[in-house]
């Protein structure tokens, strides 16, 4: 049900930052695409961080990355979908939800971000490389994937902040 308060649009106007994350997401994988060959490791930080490219057929973690194919469609309905709830959840935020709308907006851009790659790549270019000496490793990831982190963590705060506060959890 709508939101009286949030207006006609509701948060709409927050989709200027899906746009800025998809931008950024975009252009940074154009020049490490560009950049690097693949796996080639460029140290920025000795024994922490590097960039390096990647490319990604399955979802986090590379999950499902040695199928036949078929998760590149799976992976990219299931990012159509969140999408167009992420939109229609902007649309019911009310004017003092701005926390929550730009959780969403960052989830929104970076889902956008990962879907383009996988529709038109076939795979999701990743470039960044955290780890701790050659001990460690974290999986690759890129701008569209932080964008979803950060974004997931801010949901997950507001849900313990209303919880705790006594406000009802967002719809």
């Amino acid at each position: 049900m709508p939101n009286p308060a949030a207006g006609r649009f509701g948060r709409l106007s927050w989709l200027w930052l899906s746009v800025l994350v998809l931008v950024l997401d975009q252009a940074s994988k154009f020049y490490f695409e560009g950049s690097l060959s693949l796996y080639q490791q460029i140290v920025v930080i000795p024994d922490y961080f590097s960039w390096t490219l990647a490319y990604n057929t399955g979802a986090a973690f590379s999950f499902l990355a040695d199928s036949s194919g078929w998760q590149r469609w799976l992976f990219a309905l299931i990012a159509l979908v969140v999408s167009a709830v992420l939109v229609i959840w902007l649309k019911r935020l009310g004017r003092n939800d701005t926390w929550l709308a730009v959780a969403l907006a960052l989830v929104l851009g970076g889902a956008l971000g990962n879907l383009y790659d996988r529709i038109v790549l076939g795979h999701v270019i990743d470039f960044i490389l955290v780890h701790w000496q050659n001990r460690w490793y974290f999986p690759a990831f890129n701008l569209a994937d932080s964008a979803i982190t950060v974004g997931a963590v801010m949901l997950a705060l507001d849900m313990f902040k209303s919880k705790k506060s006594g406000e009802p959890v967002h719809d």
